[in-house]
């Protein structure tokens, strides 16, 4: 079966192979054919800053140097060291006299030589069972901020979105296994996650495909029948990418003797990703303190000359650690030298990307408020007589997040309370203010449509399966009859376009002009729920101006349950993810789930419809933006205040990096002061936790057994 396959797979690479070489012939027959000058012109084509490498590349008068001693240099596009080109013979003729074209013929020959002999060599390597590993060529600034980590110091390393953090720890990840192989000491690296599809993505992208085979790598996640062994896992493997909350299973189950679970003490290095999460509550910081309850134990055995528990090294990656809430410098410094603190990071490495940096292009979208809106009158009446009819007083805008707010908090009470009128309201509620969100940025259809499979969904569940109408309470008669009473006149005001709102307009316009101003348009569209990216996926594909450019869409949402909408799998996150990788897909719209971590590729334009959060996301989501001439454009309806915020989270970015600047000037022995302090108030705060929630399951367990 294996036999079989790898024959199949080499033959696939054979015939691969002979396409390579068919076109590079057709290609020298089109050269060949060309009239005078075609080599000029081509040049001039090419003789653009987005096509500087190529251009470069091609350049005919280069073939007039003497190249003989001429030593190596670096391909542009690799990074990777290569020879550098020779002449090579005019293929038209042997006596033909040195002009333009020929020489430019002979460059173009040179070229395609080199890279068929770089296909046919990848294709052995292939075919003889792909045995070599990916060299890591890391650029200047990624070394730079890697040298301390190299060295076998804790550190942070905060590079932007799309700057290539995830492959700096890869190179530091291999080479503290080299040295310490080397050096004959135990090596264990766990790769910790926040996000269920981020395990996947970086074990095949990152770890997997470049330690391979030297070292064995493999991934665990909730999702993952492997979880169940972890111990043996670890043990078995030298790298394992995993969810945070796996090892601090495994680390508690190692505390409380359930099972061997996994120790500290077995780990050499722990890169954290999205670190800035490392807070008090998170998961990254129950880790955490658990080192730095331990490290400050071996300070003490240390001086009473005992043996002190190795612990392992700390790298922690982030694109930005923000603010933390602060609105003052001060507050800021605090806020980041916690996160330094918790992760027991002797520096925050920060470099400038030079010629790699890529600042897109910002613009703000400001549309006039709606100045009629029939059918969000209809919905607010609804909701205006269910409040009357519960007793309700939310006092807040409905529509608004802070009446979104209100709802949670008014059933949770109503939970607690078993009060199971308020609850019904409360849920019907809950699915009018959707609608009435969803009529303010997409289509009013849109809204129409959630609010209508919802009443279905809930008369489905009043009757049984034969048919029989289980009893209902008078609350939720007066829910369905209110909905059956208005249902005509929402689905009417519905197929009124006068009456859509003028932000989906723009964002057309703003689709429309990316698409039909760029050879190959390549966008993400990030908006605040789950219904609105499904919904605007909808839309694209319904409108025929759309599909006349060949605009295809798709959405990305989150992988939780915590909403009313069915979440994505990873897989389906991982399908959405590829074929918008390989242009299958050139439209993603999506939910914050985009905004951090996913391995997304470069896009040339990055919209955010209606939804600032913080400057966290902000970085992120403009980090989208990393192709050459890329866009960053804010849709706001007036009066949103979105662009306020946008501009108050531009000035916290501002101000985290300078009190970053300020901590890196910091004198080594001040750093180091105030990051102890920080860190003995962060130990005491949670054994404080772990006692209170000791004292909460024996209390949890007293109440049941007095049941």
């Amino acid at each position: 079966m294996v036999k079989r396959k790898t024959k199949t797979l080499t033959e696939q690479r054979g015939r691969s192979s002979a396409r390579r070489r068919k076109k590079a012939r057709t290609l020298l027959g089109r050269i060949v054919q060309g009239p005078d000058g075609w080599y000029s012109m081509l040049l001039d084509v090419l003789n653009k800053p987005q096509h500087e490498a190529l251009y470069k590349l091609l350049a005919w008068h280069s073939l007039n140097e003497d190249t003989e001693n001429e030593p190596s240099h670096r391909d542009e596009l690799t990074g990777n060291e290569c020879p550098a080109p020779s002449p090579a013979k005019d293929l038209l003729s042997v006596d033909s006299p040195v002009t333009e074209e020929s020489q430019g013929c002979s460059k173009v020959v040179h070229l395609l030589e080199r890279c068929n002999e770089e296909n046919n060599e990848a294709d052995s390597e292939a075919a003889a069972g792909d045995s070599q590993k990916e060299k890591i060529v890391l650029r200047d600034y990624q070394m730079e901020v890697a040298r301390p980590a190299l060295e076998g110091k804790n550190i942070i390393i905060c590079l932007p979105t799309g700057s290539g953090k995830t492959r700096v720890a890869v190179y530091i990840t291999q080479k503290h296994l080299d040295k310490r192989k080397q050096k004959g000491l135990p090596a264990k690296v766990i790769v910790l996650v926040n996000k269920v599809p981020l395990v996947e993505q970086h074990y095949s992208e990152e770890f997997s495909k470049f330690l391979k085979p030297t070292y064995n790598v493999e991934r665990v996640s909730g999702n993952s029948q492997l979880k169940i062994s972890f111990t043996e896992i670890v043990k078995r493997n030298d790298v394992v990418v995993c969810t945070a909350q796996i090892l601090e299973n495994y680390l508690e189950r190692s505390v409380s003797g359930e099972d061997e679970g996994v120790h500290l003490s077995e780990l050499s290095l722990i890169v954290i990703d999205e670190c800035h999460h490392t807070q008090k509550g998170g998961v990254y910081n129950h880790i955490m303190m658990r080192f730095l309850t331990q490290k400050h134990k071996n300070k003490k055995l240390e001086k009473e000359q005992k043996e002190t528990t190795p612990l392992p090294q700390i790298l922690g990656l982030t694109a930005s650690p923000g603010v933390g809430g602060a609105t003052k410098m001060s507050k800021t410094e605090e806020h980041i030298l916690r996160i330094c603190a918790n992760l027991d990071a002797s520096t925050i490495m920060t470099a400038g990307l030079g010629q790699y940096s890529k600042e897109s292009d910002k613009k703000v979208e400001t549309i006039e408020a709606r100045k009629a809106d029939p059918f969000g009158a209809v919905i607010k009446k609804i909701m205006s007589d269910i409040h009357a009819h519960a007793g309700l007083n939310p006092g807040h805008e409905c529509g608004s997040q802070t009446y979104e707010q209100w709802v949670v908090q008014t059933e949770r009470e109503a939970v607690k309370e078993a009060n199971k009128k308020v609850r019904d309201c409360v849920d019907h509620l809950k699915q009018y203010n959707t609608g009435l969100q969803l009529s303010s940025t997409i289509r009013m259809c849109d809204a129409f449509s959630v609010l209508n499979s919802f009443y279905e969904d809930e008369k489905k569940k009043k009757t049984s399966p034969d048919g029989e109408v289980i009893e209902i309470t008078d609350t939720e008669k007066f829910l369905f009859a209110l909905f059956e009473d208005n249902k005509d006149k929402l689905l009417d005001l519905a197929k009124h376009p006068e009456y859509e709102n003028a932000s989906l307009s723009k964002l057309r316009s703003t689709i429309l002009r990316e698409f039909s101003t760029r050879h190959e348009a390549r966008g993400i569209i990030f908006t605040k729920t789950r219904r609105s990216a499904m919904a605007l996926a909808e839309w694209v594909q319904d409108n025929p101006k759309f599909g006349d450019l060949v605009v295809n869409a798709a959405y990305l949402i989150g992988g939780g349950d915590q909403s009313d909408v069915k979440p994505m799998t990873s897989a389906e996150q991982k399908d959405v993810l590829k074929k918008f990788g390989n242009g299958e897909i050139n439209l993603l719209i999506a939910t914050t789930v985009a905004e951090e971590g996913l391995d997304i590729p470069a896009c040339n334009f990055v919209i955010r419809y209606g939804l600032v959060t913080n400057e966290i996301a902000m970085i992120q989501a403009r980090g989208r933006g990393r192709a050459e001439d890329s866009s960053y454009t804010l849709v706001e309806i007036e009066g949103c205040n979105v662009a306020e915020k946008e501009t108050v989270n531009e000035y916290r970015i501002n101000m985290m990096n300078k009190a970053i600047t300020k901590i890196r000037g910091l004198a080594q022995k001040e750093y180091n002061n105030r990051i102890l302090e920080f860190q003995i108030q962060a130990i005491m705060e949670e054994k404080l936790r772990v006692k209170k929630s000791k004292q909460k399951k024996l209390e949890t367990a007293s109440r049941l057994r007095s049941y």
